[in-house]
């Protein structure tokens, strides 16, 4: 019986039903979406990395030293071209191949880099039986040849016997396009083939290799290895072509585990948000069919059959709602893999993952929703079907008050101790989530002098509407607070966010005032790269009075992976404004600066003596010259250009800083006109500089903002929910309003001033909290550099009048809903 009855509420309640399934089905559409991507984009990356390196039985290369990538991605050392003379000599060895990559990027008819900064742009040597075939032309021969890839042929509208425009690291050169080659699906990322001796010259130094592959002649990958380790010098290594492969997807999988992770995040706020709506909407369903549940109990169904039907609607709607949030996910899966790939975009990869979780979170956020409202209904006494004002009780919001107001009281304290404790952020994250949770429970309370305020006006200056708006947000504060809370958790976090961004472009803006103390700073734009020669060329330009490169490293200190500038210290100091504490900034062939902190930590003074691991695998006991106060710009170390360069196979310019004789419109012209053969690298002032930041802090507080949009439409779709499901609550009621005179507009405005206060209550809350989570957060990063508090009220007043038109738009259909009901038959309905 009682599955007949759960059928027939499901079919009565369609409408209902369905609003409340738009929740599920937008946020599993977040979760299904991101799982169904990054299964796909793994697939290709496997496939990618499977193809590369097929015949490989045996790959030398340098040992990692420094555990990790180098600021610089260069590999650790290069490989000596006498070791090829070594390995042939090895039983069981076919011929090996030495392997030549590093930086090229191909300039397009539009003067820009092919790929900007995204994909990579990767020069190589042209190998005989490597991992590319010729799909026409020739292999390069000479330093003026050049082979492309046939997708970057495409976009830079070449063809073989065109000349090409290409830049590497310290070169800018025309080129003869020889041939081009099948790459296969390279996910976007530009090859251009130089012959040997051309790719060691500009790319890494003559007379060596990257890494270098070697075939087998029949013996087995792991036989071969060991036989060639034995031949090998301390500093390389021999590892099978399967470890080879695994090494390079492990890096890729890294970062997509980390992606998937990101995107979770915001697809679980999402959830919870819409589980807000859920229990919000069968609070009010199981309130507004008291009568018929006590008439159910009245013929004797007993409390867990009530609460299983209940249960049965929200199972019935969780499945729906996860049956179209992952038909959804997989469309919105597909976009991204097609914006993110292009036309070499594949066909999705769909496994059981998704399905599962898409089903599973569906299900369980619906159904545990769900679950106290069922309870709740399980109890309506059989006797309260013979009333005619029967109700839900109400229970008291002592209990809710007492734990929300320790909640609130517990993560301010944390907050506290975080902030005290030099700033930390795990902690004060904590407690920020204890306060959320608190203001959440206590919403019902707040929401009657908060909705008081902001219905005054309304009620002020909208006469019998305003009021009766105003009344009617207060009428029930709990479904007023949960409705509002929704709104409020995606607003919290978008005002977070956006504080956090307007902090770190006042605290970068005030960061380059007080320590850039050049005229102008060179540096790549994307992925290029700045060699030796460049710096020659910008300093012989007219008006620059010095250049001083500035190259980043990485060692173990005192056996722990560190990062450290390299450069001219004298010349470093002045373009940085470093300030000396103590020492000398003459730190000859043999010495070592450190910030103040890091001398104090590890109990370092000058003249002390610290021991560093290079990446070529020597060890060096540093001099402390000296001791200077934080800087962001030169970090915990900085070590002469002689010590860097001695152990560094090809040093990388990470920037430049220049000094003019004047700095004019002149001098800027001119630098410029130095480097427009290299569209890769790029020159800013102080000013530019500024906005470099603020570009890239707008495109990343965007990004977080974009995906918690998300979230503040459901919270819409709540919006809408309540107020539909208030309408049908409060039919009598409506009908009555209409026979005593009230007249439709009256009666629309009435439901949208209701739905306004509403959203705005929540906006308010939610921008309230985000301030303080953003101020405390940023408290927390002033050691990470995050030292100016700045809140962006132009901003936070827009998203303000947004929750007010949210409002509006939230009440179009329940308002035309209102004003189109039969006046008799409202008056009529019990």
């Amino acid at each position: 019986m009682m599955a007949k009855v759960t059928l027939r509420n499901l079919a009565a309640h369609k409408i209902r039903l369905v609003l409340t399934a738009v929740a599920v089905i937008l946020g599993v559409a977040f979760v299904a979406g991101t799982l169904i991507f990054t299964d796909t984009m793994n697939r290709q990356f496997d496939d990618l990395f499977n193809s590369i390196g097929k015949g490989v039985a045996v790959d030398v290369r340098a040992k990692e030293v420094v555990k990790g990538s180098n600021p610089d991605g260069q590999s650790a050392e290069p490989v000596p071209a006498s070791v090829l003379e070594t390995l042939r000599r090895v039983e069981g060895v076919k011929e090996p191949i030495g392997n030549v990559s590093g930086y090229a990027a191909v300039v397009g008819p539009d003067g820009k880099v092919i790929g900007g900064q995204g994909p990579p742009q990767l020069g190589v040597n042209w190998t005989p039986g490597g991992d590319y075939d010729l799909s026409s032309g020739r292999a390069p021969k000479g330093p003026s040849e050049v082979a492309l890839d046939t997708t970057t042929a495409e976009r830079a509208e070449m063809k073989v016997g065109d000349t090409a425009h290409i830049v590497t690291a310290g070169a800018s050169m025309r080129a003869r396009v020889v041939g081009l080659m099948d790459t296969g699906d390279m996910m976007g990322a530009s090859i251009t083939a130089f012959d040997t001796a051309t790719a060691q010259r500009l790319l890494l130094k003559p007379g060596y290799f990257s890494d270098v592959q070697v075939g087998s002649t029949g013996v087995s990958e792991t036989v071969l290895r060991d036989r060639i380790a034995r031949v090998l010098p301390a500093n390389l290594e021999a590892v099978t072509g399967a470890q080879m492969r695994d090494d390079a997807k492990s890096e890729v999988a890294g970062f997509m585990t980390f992606f998937r992770t990101f995107l979770l995040v915001f697809a679980l706020i999402s959830i919870f948000v819409g589980a807000f709506i859920i229990f919000n909407t069968f609070s009010m369903l199981v309130a507004q069919r008291t009568r018929e549940l006590a008439l159910l109990r009245a013929i004797g169904a007993a409390r867990p059959q009530v609460t299983r039907a209940v249960l049965g609607e929200a199972f019935a709607v969780g499945v729906v709602g996860s049956s179209i949030g992952l038909a959804a996910g997989a469309g919105l899966a597909y976009l991204l893999n097609g914006q993110m790939m292009g036309a070499d975009a594949g066909g999705l990869v769909l496994t059981a993952n998704p399905v599962v979780s898409s089903y599973a979170v569906g299900i369980a956020v619906t159904m545990v929703s769900a679950y106290f409202p069922a309870r709740r209904a399980a109890k309506v006494p059989p006797v309260a079907a013979m009333r005619d004002d029967v109700a839900l009780p109400r229970r008291s919001m002592r209990v809710r008050v007492a734990l929300g107001s320790l909640l609130t009281l517990i993560g301010a304290g944390l907050i506290g101790v975080g902030l005290a404790g030099d700033g930390e952020v795990v902690l004060v994250g904590v407690g920020a989530f204890a306060v959320f949770l608190g203001v959440t429970m206590l919403a019902p309370v707040i929401s009657v002098p908060v909705v008081r305020v902001l219905g005054a006006p309304f009620a002020r200056l909208m006469g019998a509407p305003g009021r009766m708006a105003r009344q009617n947000a207060l009428r029930n504060p709990r479904r007023t607070a949960a409705t509002a809370a929704a709104l409020m958790i995606g607003l919290a976090l978008i005002t977070t966010v956006n504080v956090l961004g307007a902090s770190m472009r006042t605290s970068v803006e005030a960061q380059v005032d007080r320590q850039f103390g050049a005229d102008y700073i060179v540096q790549p734009a994307g992925m290029g790269q700045i060699g030796a020669d460049v710096v020659g060329r910008v300093r012989s330009t007219a008006g620059v009075e010095s250049a001083a490169p500035y190259y980043i490293g990485s060692a173990n200190i005192k056996g722990d992976r560190a990062s450290y500038v390299s450069g001219d210290t004298a010349a470093l100091a002045r373009a940085t404004r470093l300030r000396l504490v103590s020492g000398s900034l003459d730190a000859g062939r043999d010495g070592i600066l450190v910030n103040e902190d890091t001398a104090r930590s590890n109990g370092w003074s000058v003249g002390g003596a610290v021991s560093v691991q290079f990446t070529d695998g020597r060890t060096r006991s540093l001099r402390v010259a000296g001791v200077y106060s934080k800087n962001e710009f030169l970090g915990p170390y900085l070590v002469p250009e002689a010590v860097h360069q001695a152990h560094t196979a090809r040093p990388i310019v990470a920037r430049v800083f220049v000094d003019a004789r004047q700095a004019d419109a002149a001098t800027l012209k001119a630098l410029q006109g130095t480097l427009r053969d290299q569209p890769n690298l790029e020159v800013q002032d102080q000013a530019a500089m500024k906005d470099s930041a603020r570009e890239q802090v707008d495109v990343f507080v965007t990004f977080l903002t974009v995906l918690l949009v998300m979230s503040v439409i459901i919270a819409a779709v709540g919006v809408v929910n309540t107020l539909a499901l208030s309408v049908i609550e409060r039919t009598r009621e409506i009908g009555l309003l209409r026979a005593i005179g009230i007249s439709r507009r009256q009666l629309r405005r009435m439901i949208r001033l209701e739905s306004i206060v509403i959203a705005v209550f929540g906006a308010v809350l939610g921008v309230a909290v985000g301030v303080s989570f953003g101020a405390a957060l940023q408290r927390s990063l002033v050691g990470q550099g995050l030292t100016h508090l700045s809140v962006p009220y132009g901003t936070l007043f827009a998203y303000l009048v947004i929750a007010a038109l949210i409002g509006v738009l939230a009440a179009l259909w329940p308002a035309w809903r209102a004003g189109r009901m039969d006046v008799l038959k409202a008056i009529s309905t019990e």
